[in-house]
């Protein structure tokens, strides 16, 4: 049987700060996509508001723009996937085996409060499926609930991007809040690597989360082995 992935990419294009540029940081989905693409997976892109998915500049710069990430940008087929992306009424959970959260800041600011995007991942994860996400990707798992009314992640074992990375980043100033103080709050259990930027995944039963860009190919591998 053909699995099917659903990728989530955001729509916004800047930070509160119009001047400040955002977007998809996109090796996160390239990573992921190859990977899948390798297993034969179909796969689809869906955004909280559907269309355009615009990039991250900072990813598309040496030494973060990679070989995956070179490929997208060089074919047409594959970008004109990130200029019309589905909108969220558009997917039938029942479909997808997997949902996939990608990152970049810019997800901090519309993956939160997309309740149509909170309602598949309910129903791919109640329904047997595996939910996970990469880097900031964790902020749309944030919000999310269950039938039963308790928030997925709640004891739950997750990781994402730190807030020593953002501050590594220099970005914790320009970013609207805490991601893992906010996770914590939730009753999850976050984890963090020794070293910043460097991959680490986490498995909590269906629910693979990556904490950093160099964690894409590993969750996505991860997704795959508990097929």
């Amino acid at each position: 049987m053909t699995r099917r992935i659903l990728h989530v990419v955001t729509n916004v294009a800047h930070s509160t700060d119009p001047a400040i540029p955002t977007g998809l940081w996109l090796s996160e989905l390239t990573h992921a996509y190859h990977i899948f693409a390798e297993k034969g997976y179909e796969q689809r892109l869906v955004s909280p508001n559907g269309g355009p998915s615009p990039l991250e500049p900072r990813s598309l710069k040496w030494p973060l723009l990679d070989a995956t990430a070179k490929a997208w940008l060089a074919d047409t087929d594959r970008m004109a996937l990130l200029a019309t992306t589905a909108r969220p009424d558009q997917i039938d959970a029942s479909d997808f085996d997997a949902i996939y959260f990608t990152g970049g800041h810019a997800v901090m600011w519309d993956f939160p409060d997309a309740f149509e995007l909170q309602r598949i991942t309910r129903e791919i994860f109640e329904s047997g499926g595996i939910v996970s996400s990469a880097c900031h990707g964790y902020c749309g798992l944030l919000n999310t609930t269950l039938t039963d009314g308790t928030l997925l992640v709640s004891g739950r074992r997750v990781t994402g991007f730190s807030w020593f990375e953002e501050v590594l980043a220099g970005v914790a100033k320009k970013v609207p809040y805490n991601a893992e103080q906010e996770m914590k709050q939730r009753g999850a259990l976050y984890e963090k690597a020794w070293l910043p930027f460097v991959s680490k995944v986490v498995t909590d039963g269906r629910l693979v989360t990556g904490q950093n860009p160099q964690s894409a190919k590993a969750t996505a591998q991860q997704v795959a082995a508990l097929f």
